[in-house]
Formats: C-alpha cells, sequence, structure tokens
C-alpha cells in the first residue's frame, strides 16, 4: 500500500501548493491528492479529487494531510476534524524557503517560495506563510495564523490566532521588554505599516496603519 498525502481544497492556494508538496515527499511509495467536497471533477491538474469521506476511508499505509484554506476558521475546523479521525498532518517547505535551525513551528505549517524564518522564531498550529514572506528573530506566531505573499515581519513581534496579514504589510520591530503585539483575529490591509500594538479583532489599514472604522 501507498503513503497518501493530500492537499485539503483543490481552490487556488491548494494548487499552488501541490507541486511543493509533491517534492517535499516524492518517493516510489507516495501518491498525491486533493481533497474537496465542494469540486465536482475527478481530477484537477492531474491529481485525484476525492471528498473528505473517501479520503477517510481509503486504504494506505499512512495518510496525512495539510491543510490551504484561506479563512483561518474554517481551517481550524476541518484541522479538528482530521484530528478526531486519526488523520495524520504534513508540513509543506518550499525548496527555496529558508528556516534558521533555531526557528520552531507546529504541525500543519504551509513555507511557501522565498519565504525565510530567522533566529528563534516559534510558530503554531496550521499556519500558511506566503510567498517572499520574512519573519525576524524573536517573533512568535500563533494558531491559524495567515501571512499574504510579501509580508515583513520584523523582530520582537506578537501575532496571535487567527490573525491575517495582508500582501505587502510591514510590521515595525518590537524590543524584548516590549514586542509589538497583533491581537487575536486582527486583519492587517494589503501595504499596511504597523507601527504599535494591534487590538484584537480589529482591521488595520494604511501608512501609519489605523483601525478602520465600520460604517
Amino acid at each position: 500500500m501507498k503513503n497518501i498525502y493530500a492537499v485539503y481544497s483543490a481552490g487556488g492556494f491548494g494548487r499552488e501548493i501541490m507541486p511543493v508538496l509533491k517534492s517535499n515527499y516524492l518517493s516510489d511509495n507516495s501518491e498525491f491528492v486533493f481533497v474537496d467536497d465542494g469540486i465536482q471533477q475527478e481530477q484537477v491538474n492531474g491529481f485525484l479529487v476525492m471528498t473528505y469521506e473517501d479520503f477517510k476511508s481509503v486504504k494506505a499505509a499512512s495518510k496525512k494531510i495539510v491543510i490551504a484554506v484561506a479563512d483561518s476558521k474554517v481551517r481550524e475546523k476541518l484541522a479538528n476534524k482530521c484530528e478526531s479521525d486519526g488523520i495524520g498532518f504534513v508540513e509543506i517547505v518550499a525548496d527555496n524557503a529558508i528556516a534558521y535551525e533555531t526557528a520552531n513551528a507546529k504541525e500543519g505549517l504551509i513555507l511557501f517560495v522565498y519565504c525565510l524564518l530567522t533566529d528563534n522564531v516559534k510558530i503554531g498550529k496550521h499556519c500558511h506563510i506566503s510567498a517572499y514572506s520574512y519573519v525576524g528573530h524573536d517573533c512568535t506566531i500563533g494558531d491559524f495564523v495567515t501571512f499574504s505573499p510579501r509580508v515583513s515581519c520584523n523582530g520582537n513581534i506578537v501575532i496571535e490566532d487567527h490573525a491575517y496579514i495582508g500582501t505587502g504589510a510591514i510590521i515595525k520591530q518590537g524590543t524584548p521588554d516590549k514586542p509589538l503585539v497583533i491581537g487575536k483575529g486582527a486583519i492587517v490591509g494589503m501595504g499596511a505599516v504597523v507601527t504599535k500594538d494591534v487590538p484584537a479583532g480589529v482591521t488595520v489599514v494604511g501608512n501609519p496603519a489605523r483601525i478602520l472604522e465600520k460604517k
């Protein structure tokens, strides 16, 4: 029997990371599939598409999955479902991404192309670090955090669970005694320049970043 590696979601991001998954785990005993209940296709880009129930029931030497769903709350629900069903998780690290030996990440990480994790970086469960993003020294990233492409996260920053950092955002470095904090579930808009703490659950935009008031 084969080892089956799956990308949960055959949407855009899932299709982008499938080649990286394959390059990470390719062997004579490997098979790669998409898991997606919402797509009525047998194949996407030459890879079999399975429903979750079919994936769960298929016989294999081992089954592991990475969750490529953008919505972090949905990502958490799917992760909990997989865990309760005894399905293991796999990490994706692009060949040209760099992670220092002192960087530490939990299960389900996606570290996409041309990313850099430097010294004493800690990253939680099922985080997406998209292309060309940078995480500086002594940063702590929570669970289910999303970095869009080209995020610059400088040193001594804490990003709490479910935060979303938009494309091209820049986060000013904190200090060892006072790290800059992005609160739980906060959204940092595309191209924002964050110079101070962001409260939980708010959206900030602009340069310098300010809270976007609801109309």
